[in-house]
């Protein structure tokens, strides 16, 4: 199967099961909504950090401002839903590029504390910002407009589900098209031996810069589907602990796999709602019970593991 084939099946597999996740659980909608936007915005992470080796612990903060910019518009300007991410993600993507290009002359370990002090900036410029962002009260009365002006939002969370599917299967295969692009094998180099790639005349701090401004518009995106769902946007949504979260379901699923993002995410999020319903003063030490046994015994992810299943049964299939 070629690799657009396989990319495309991939994005019809996505549609498939959250279609299937609407009529299996109507009841569950809030929940699923918040799956597809978070999938998107660790899917951003994995840009980064799965295709250039870019650590960082800072992805909350163009998270936060693509939804605090969504927010504001929907407030003061416009309600629009694709307007909103428009802006959101533009939003985002100007933050990455105006901080991807600083912080991204470090490596390592003050790479990953520039990029938390970035978040931590970020926050508290939009606590202090009161008058604008709501401070620690959030940001409240976003009322957005029917999508493509036929489809109202509605309080059981049909269409907010729908529209977040939909952008992240989107999402899905624009990332796919990057990473496979002449762009992406060339972060891929960056992140495998960037000498190299200097000595053939690249630039490895410009490819850098560069995905991680679009890991910033993905970013940013998916926190203006979080406001637009939600309906309002507070300063969780830049909090230092949203960042690690992130690491943590892409860890989870596995980097460098896009497919791996999401899984983790659904993984996390599913186990997180369960756990915590059933036992809500101890189910963060499951959770870190879960994290530990897929790093020591599947340590690609839970992607990993489902690819090499895949491949086993085919192998079982051509010897029978």
């Amino acid at each position: 199967m070629s690799p657009q084939l396989r990319d495309t099946a991939g994005a019809a597999t996505l549609a498939a099961a959250g279609l299937a996740a609407f009529w299996l659980f109507p009841e569950d909608l809030g929940l699923l909504t918040r799956i597809a936007a978070t999938a998107l915005y660790v899917l951003s992470l994995d840009l980064v950090l799965g295709y250039c080796g870019v650590a960082t612990l800072g992805q909350a903060a163009l998270f936060g401002t693509g939804a605090y910019a969504a927010g504001i518009a929907a407030v003061h300007l416009v309600a629009e839903p694709m307007v909103l991410l428009l802006i959101g993600g533009v939003a985002g993507g100007l933050i990455a590029l105006a901080t991807g290009a600083l912080i991204l002359r470090a490596h390592g370990l003050a790479l990953l504390m520039l990029t938390i002090a970035v978040t931590q900036m970020a926050h508290e410029v939009a606590n202090k910002a009161r008058w604008i962002t709501g401070g620690s009260d959030g940001l409240s009365g976003i009322a957005p407009d029917p999508v493509l002006g036929l489809f109202r939002f509605d309080l059981y969370g049909r269409t907010s589900y729908l529209f977040a599917l939909a952008v992240l299967v989107a999402g899905l295969l624009v990332a796919q098209r990057i990473v496979r692009s002449p762009f992406g094998l060339a972060c891929r180099g960056v992140r495998e031996d960037p000498l190299r790639v200097a000595a053939l005349g690249g630039s490895p701090r410009r490819y850098l810069v560069a995905m991680y401004t679009i890991s910033g518009v993905f970013a940013g995106v998916a926190g203006a589907l979080t406001a637009v769902s939600t309906g309002i946007v507070g300063l969780d949504s830049l909090g230092f602990s949203w960042s690690a979260e992130a690491l943590v379901m892409l860890v989870l699923g596995g980097a460098g796999r896009l497919c791996g993002a999401i899984i983790g995410t659904v993984a996390f999020m599913v186990i997180h709602h369960i756990l915590a319903a059933t036992d809500p003063f101890h189910w963060m030490l499951f959770i870190g019970l879960f994290l530990m046994g897929v790093v020591l015994f599947a340590p690609g992810g839970i992607a990993a593991v489902v690819e090499r299943a895949g491949i086993r049964l085919r192998r079982a299939g051509v010897r029978a």
